[in-house]
C-alpha cells in the first residue's frame, strides 16, 4: 500500500495532465480530421446559391442517366462522348433543380397529396398521365391501365413498380411547381393601350431621305494607331460583350505508334496459322468467339445491310467457302459464309408477354397466354389485350408492338421471338415458351423479301509491336526531354517539320479532345500548368502526345490576346469615325458635306422608325432614328452620324403617310403579350441562371488516370 500510495502522491498532477490531453485530442480529432474538418477533402461535386452537391450524389445520378441511356440505346455499350453528355446533363439538371426550388420556395410554391391525387384521379389528369396512361388503339386516357400498374406494385416483391410510382408522382408534383410559377410570370405581362398608340403613330409615316455616306474603308487601316490601353478600355466598356467561362488551350504533337510492315506481316502470320482451323471446325461460333476480333453474330443480315469491305466478293461466295485476307480499319479478317436464305429485312410483331411470378406458376402463366391466344384467334384486339395484360412494360404505351431487323438488339431471352418473326409469315400467331414466361405473338409485318447471310469474321487486329511502340515512345520522351519551354517547343517544330495541332476551348470537365479521342489526363494537366509548360508524354490508346500549354484563360472577361482582331476592328472603325466627324464638322447643306469628303448625295425612300434596316443601306439604326428626329425635321441637314458602316449625313425631303392595316386593340395586345410570354418560357431560366452563385467543382473528382 505504501508503494502505491508514494506513485499517488509523486505522479498524481502528471496523470491529471495526461487524462486532460487525451480527452482534449479526443474532441480535436473530429476537427481537424473528421467529415467536416478543416484538413479533410471535401466531397463536395458544386454548389448552386450555397446548396451543395454530393460527389456520391453526382455519380449516383450519373449511374440512373447512364442505366436508362443504355435501356434507350437497346443495351448498346456508351462511348466517351455519351458519357460526357450524361455528365453534363445530370449537372444541369441539378443547376435547374436548385434554382427552381429556390424559386418556389420564395414564392411559397407548393404541391400538396391531395392536389397530387387529383392530377391522377381527377376530372382533368395531368398531361404526364394521359402521356404514359393512353390506350394506343383509341387514343384515350384508360384508367384500367394505371390500375394494372398499381396492381403489379403490390405484388411486385421487389418493390421497383413502387419505387417508380413514388418517382411518377414527384414529376406531377415538379411539373404542377412549374406550371404556378409560369403562370405567375405570363400573369405579370400586360401590353398597355398608350404603348400600342405610340407604336401605331411611329409607323405611320415613312421618312423620304438624302444623305451622303463616308465609308470607313476609305481611310486605310494601317493609318489608325490603337494602344493596348484604348483596347483594354474599350473591352472594360463592353464587358456584355466578352464574357467567356473558363477553359485552355494546348498545341500539341503526336507521335503514332503505328503498325509497321513487320508487324502487319506477323498479324498476317497468326491469322494464316488459324485458316485451315476455319474451315475445319465444328463449332463455328465458339472458335470464332476464342479466336476473332470480330464478334460473331448468330443470325442472318440482308444482303443490303452488309456494310464490309469487299462486300460484293464476300456476298457471292458460296456456302462453306472463305474469302479472304483482307484488311477492314486496322483488322485483317477471313469472312466464311456459314449459311443463306431468303428473308425479310424488318419485321413488325405484337406481343403479350405472361411473366412467371410467385403469384403466377408456369401452369397459370401458361393457361392465361393459350386463353389469350385464343380470344385473339376469336377476334379480340392484341392491341388492347397487351395493353391490358401485358408484363412487358414497354406493350403499356406501344400496344406490345415492337419494329425489328436481323442485326438489330432484341433481348436475349427474347431470341425465339425473333426468329418467329422472321421465319413465320405476316398473319401467323404463336405462344413460345421463354425462360421467364410464355408469350403470345403476332406478326403483323414483314417487309423487303431478299437474300439474307450469315457470315463469320476471323479477324486478327494489326497492332503496333513492343519494338514500334518503344520506338514511337522514344521519340516522345526525346522531343520532351529536349523542349521545356514553349519557345524551343515551336522552335523545334518548324525545324523538324512536325505536324502541330491545337486544341482550343479545353473545358474543365472535358474527357474527350478532337482528333485524341478520351483524353483526361491532358485535360487534368492543362488546369494544373502554367501558360508556356511543356507537358510530359501522354499515353494514348495508339499515340504519345506532347503539348504546350499556350492560352489559360479564367471564368469572366475575355483577355485582349483573344479578342484583339474585334476589339483592333471596333476602336479604329471609332477612330476613323472621329475623324471622319472632324473634317465634315456641321455641314450647311448636304452638298457641302458631299464637297469635304469627295462623296456623291443619294437617296433613300421608305424609311421607316421602326425598322432600322434601309434598303439601300444596311442596317443602320441611328440613320433611321435620325430621320425622325425633330430638331432637323425636313429643313435642315443632319449633324454626323456615325453608323454601322460610315458616318452619314442626312435631310429628310418629306414624310409620307405609311399605310397600316386595321387592327383590333384586344387582338394586337393578345398576340403580343403571347409573343413576350414564349420569349419569358425560353429565357427565363437563363436570366435566373446567370443570376446564381454557380461553383463547379466537378474537375477535382476527375483527374486523369
Amino acid at each position: 500500500m505504501s508503494v502505491i500510495q508514494k506513485i499517488r502522491d509523486k505522479y498524481a498532477v502528471a496523470i491529471i495532465v495526461v487524462i486532460c490531453v487525451a480527452i482534449v485530442s479526443f474532441l480535436l480529432q473530429d476537427v481537424f480530421f473528421g467529415k467536416s474538418s478543416m484538413f479533410s477533402q471535401t466531397t463536395t461535386a458544386g454548389k448552386v446559391n450555397g446548396e451543395e452537391l454530393d460527389y456520391r450524389e453526382y455519380m449516383r445520378r450519373i449511374d440512373v442517366a447512364q442505366n436508362q441511356a443504355r435501356q434507350q440505346l437497346q443495351g448498346a455499350n456508351l462511348g466517351d462522348e455519351d458519357q460526357q453528355r450524361i455528365r453534363e446533363q445530370v449537372w444541369n439538371e441539378f443547376i435547374r433543380e436548385q434554382i427552381m426550388t429556390a424559386q418556389y420556395n420564395e414564392l411559397g410554391i407548393e404541391v400538396t397529396t391531395a392536389e397530387i391525387a387529383d392530377q391522377i384521379n381527377g376530372k382533368n389528369p395531368n398531361p404526364l398521365v394521359l402521356q404514359n396512361f393512353t390506350d394506343p388503339q383509341t387514343g384515350q386516357f384508360d384508367h384500367s391501365i394505371l390500375d394494372r400498374v398499381r396492381e403489379n406494385a403490390r405484388q411486385d416483391p421487389s418493390g421497383e413498380v413502387s419505387k417508380q410510382l413514388v418517382q411518377f408522382d414527384q414529376m406531377i408534383a415538379e411539373y404542377q411547381k412549374n406550371l404556378k410559377y409560369i403562370t405567375l410570370v405570363h400573369q405579370g405581362i400586360y401590353y398597355p393601350k398608350w404603348l400600342a398608340q405610340m407604336q401605331a403613330a411611329e409607323n405611320a409615316q415613312n421618312a423620304n431621305i438624302s444623305y451622303v455616306q463616308v465609308p470607313y474603308a476609305t481611310i486605310s487601316d494601317s493609318t489608325i494607331k490603337v494602344t493596348d490601353g484604348e483596347l483594354n478600355n474599350y473591352i472594360q466598356e463592353n464587358k456584355a460583350r466578352f464574357e467567356v467561362p473558363e477553359s485552355r488551350k494546348v498545341e500539341y504533337v503526336s507521335f503514332d505508334a503505328l503498325p509497321s510492315a513487320a508487324d502487319s506481316t506477323t498479324a498476317l502470320g497468326e491469322l494464316v496459322k488459324l485458316r485451315a482451323e476455319l474451315d475445319t471446325t465444328p463449332d463455328i461460333a465458339g472458335f470464332i468467339k476464342l479466336n476473332s476480333e470480330v464478334a460473331y453474330f448468330d443470325g442472318f443480315a440482308p444482303k443490303s445491310q452488309i456494310r464490309v469491305p469487299n462486300k460484293d466478293s464476300i456476298v457471292d461466295i458460296p456456302v462453306g467457302a472463305v474469302y479472304g485476307p483482307y484488311q477492314d480499319g486496322n483488322l485483317i479478317i477471313y469472312a466464311k459464309m456459314i449459311e443463306r436464305k431468303i428473308m425479310p429485312d424488318t419485321a413488325k410483331i405484337r406481343q403479350i408477354f405472361i411473366a412467371v411470378q410467385p403469384s403466377l406458376n408456369d401452369s397459370a402463366a401458361k393457361q392465361r397466354a393459350d386463353s389469350l391466344e385464343m380470344a385473339i384467334r376469336g377476334g379480340a384486339n392484341i392491341d388492347s389485350l397487351a395493353v391490358k395484360f401485358s408484363d412487358d412494360p414497354n406493350s403499356k404505351q406501344t400496344g406490345g408492338e415492337y419494329t425489328l431487323t436481323p442485326a438489330g438488339y432484341f433481348a436475349p431471352e427474347l431470341q425465339l421471338v425473333k426468329d418467329f418473326a422472321f421465319e413465320g409469315t405476316t398473319g401467323q400467331m404463336k405462344t413460345i415458351k421463354l425462360p421467364i414466361g410464355y408469350v403470345v405473338v403476332k406478326i403483323t409485318e414483314q417487309k423487303n423479301l431478299g437474300p439474307a447471310l450469315k457470315i463469320a469474321y476471323l479477324g486478327k487486329r494489326v497492332d503496333a509491336s513492343s519494338t514500334t511502340s518503344s520506338e514511337a515512345l522514344s521519340r516522345a520522351n526525346d522531343f520532351a526531354t529536349a523542349n521545356q519551354d514553349q519557345k524551343s517547343f515551336e522552335k523545334t517544330v518548324q525545324e523538324k517539320g512536325l505536324n502541330k495541332r491545337i486544341a482550343d476551348n479545353i473545358n474543365p470537365m472535358d474527357f474527350v479532345l478532337p482528333g485524341l479521342g478520351s483524353s483526361r489526363e491532358i485535360v487534368a494537366w492543362a488546369y494544373k500548368a502554367k501558360k508556356g509548360d511543356v507537358s510530359p508524354v501522354f499515353t494514348l490508346e495508339d499515340k504519345f502526345v506532347v503539348g504546350v500549354l499556350t492560352g489559360a484563360r479564367e471564368k469572366g472577361t475575355a483577355p485582349l490576346s483573344e479578342v484583339r482582331p474585334m476589339v483592333e476592328a471596333e476602336v479604329k472603325k471609332t477612330k476613323k469615325a472621329e475623324q471622319i466627324i472632324a473634317k465634315l464638322k456641321e455641314p450647311a447643306t448636304l452638298e457641302a458635306a458631299a464637297s469635304t469628303t469627295n462623296q456623291p448625295v443619294l437617296t433613300a425612300e421608305g424609311v421607316s422608325f421602326g425598322q432600322p434596316f434601309i434598303a439601300s443601306i444596311g442596317y443602320e439604326p441611328r440613320v433611321a432614328g435620325a430621320a425622325f428626329n425633330k430638331a432637323w425635321g425636313t429643313a435642315k441637314v443632319s449633324a454626323p452620324i456615325q453608323g454601322n458602316t460610315g458616318v452619314f449625313v442626312i435631310k429628310v425631303g418629306a414624310f409620307v403617310p405609311a399605310p397600316q392595316p386595321a387592327t383590333d386593340y384586344a387582338q394586337q395586345r393578345m398576340a403580343y403579350e403571347q409573343s413576350l410570354k414564349q420569349f419569358a418560357d425560353q429565357q427565363l431560366f437563363e436570366a435566373l441562371k446567370k443570376k446564381s452563385e454557380i461553383k463547379d467543382n466537378r474537375a477535382a473528382f476527375f483527374p486523369g488516370n
